[in-house]
């Protein structure tokens, strides 16, 4: 069970820094707002991505240069229009926790599309979870699998605990300031990510 309990660190090493899709998964969770979808999305991305990592996706995606440039700056426009949106949330105001621990929702529709783009347009899931997390499944030979599955664990138990953990930080954020800070936040997080992708 080596391999997978590399994969299962080497999964969460990469999948726990704060980046967009995290930060939309926090938001999502401390509004307990469609949670499980959410949760359930990132995970299967993160399997499939994996899985195709690890079953040789990742060197084709490393021999072909212009599919990460095109998805990079998709990233970036897409960062910069969240940005935006959570910029103005954080400007009006308006926003917070009611009584019962709900917060002014949106369409599952929505949100679901939301978690799939942060996921998908976001060039670092290709690096990470395809090209780097594929090589070091290569190393592992015939046990490739058992790496990829360790992987897959580490992000079901990352995306699970950063989405409904999240409920505790409710009491928080139950005033319209709060929240007006913590999109604020999310606002420059996006917009410091989408520059890190612009410079490559």
């Amino acid at each position: 069970m080596a391999p997978a309990l590399h994969g299962l660190l080497a999964g969460l090493t990469l999948i726990i820094a704060i980046g967009s899709q995290n930060v939309f998964v926090l938001r999502q969770g401390i509004r307990r707002e469609h949670v499980l979808p959410v949760v359930a999305v990132c995970i299967a991305s993160d399997a499939v991505l994996i899985t195709a990592g690890a079953g040789g996706l990742g060197a084709l995606v490393g021999a072909v240069p212009e599919v990460v440039v095109a998805a990079r700056w998709a990233g970036v426009a897409f960062l910069l229009g969240y940005a935006a949106l959570a910029a103005r949330r954080a400007l009006r105001g308006g926003e917070s926790l009611q009584a019962d621990g709900a917060g002014r929702g949106s369409g599952l529709g929505a949100v679901v599309a939301t978690a799939l783009a942060l996921t998908w347009l976001n060039p670092h899931v290709y690096l990470d979870t395809v090209l780097l997390l594929g090589s070091i499944a290569s190393t592992h030979g015939a046990q490739a699998w058992l790496f990829a599955l360790g992987a897959v664990v580490g992000s079901t138990i990352w995306f699970t605990a950063l989405g409904f953990g999240a409920r505790g930080l409710g009491r928080v954020l139950s005033s319209a300031r709060s929240w007006r800070v913590l999109d604020g936040v999310v606002a420059v997080t996006m917009v410091m990510v989408a520059g890190m992708l612009a410079l490559g």
